[in-house]
């Protein structure tokens, strides 16, 4: 019976001993080439997106440009250059006795200029010097009224030219350093207007001056016709200088 027991014993054994059979083992698959390509694969769409990435920075950076192209200079001198101009008409409206008019000149010369009509009396003949002298001295008095408001625009001038310059300079884009140009532009021609304004002021005074030295003459000449041809004139020889 013991014997029977201990045989059982050493058959079942084993039994106990050895583990269960474990199940059916899973095993990966490493495939070189399929990793290589996923891999280039995954290389490819990170360059895409640094490319769209890249591409939206470019963009946003023409973008920053044309903002930069496209914005208004901060600084007008116009208002500036308006009130010289004005100042400097104005002066040439003032203008005395003769205005900057072709008719009015027409009519003035008809009438106070050139020939000395015989008919004129010799009262008429002082009275008429007497406004050509005037109108000489107001041209002349215009001229200078004219060249005391340019050299007054002068300072304002320079204070415009050197804030343009400055704008120019420090111009953040196309439009601004376009715009700082084009006042630039403004201020010269301002400056020509001023220039023609003191030349025409010269050389009105200059004719005014030289149409009455003319009158003169003729006046000189009526003057002397009357002299001559009146009543209380005897001709006489004169003799200059006595012989020895």
């Amino acid at each position: 019976m013991i014997r029977h027991s201990l045989r059982a014993a050493l058959v079942s054994a084993p039994l106990l001993l050895c583990p269960l059979a474990p199940a059916a083992a899973q095993y990966v698959v490493y495939d070189p080439s399929n990793y290589a390509q996923n891999v280039l694969q995954a290389a490819r769409a990170l360059q895409q997106v640094t490319n769209q990435i890249t591409s939206l920075q470019n963009e946003a950076q023409m973008l920053i440009n044309q903002a930069r192209n496209l914005a208004s200079l901060p600084y007008s001198s116009l208002s500036a250059l308006q009130q010289s101009a004005q100042r400097t008409q104005q002066l040439l409206g003032q203008a005395q006795k003769i205005a900057y008019d072709v008719s009015a000149i027409d009519q003035a010369f008809q009438s106070q200029y050139g020939s000395v009509s015989l008919s004129t009396s010799d009262a008429q003949l002082v009275s008429q010097a007497k406004t050509r002298w005037e109108t000489t001295l107001a041209g002349l008095q215009d001229a200078m009224r004219v060249q005391a408001g340019v050299v007054g625009n002068l300072d304002t001038n320079r204070t415009q030219s050197s804030t343009l310059v400055d704008q120019s300079q420090a111009a953040t884009g196309a439009l601004q350093a376009m715009q700082a140009g084009n006042q630039l532009q403004a201020l010269q021609a301002q400056q020509l207007s001023d220039l023609t304004a003191v030349v025409t002021a010269n050389g009105r005074a200059q004719a005014l001056s030289e149409a009455e030295r003319a009158t003169a003459v003729s006046e000189g000449q009526e003057r002397y016709r009357r002299f001559s041809t009146g009543s209380s004139y005897q001709p006489a020889a004169v003799t200059m200088f006595h012989g020895k």
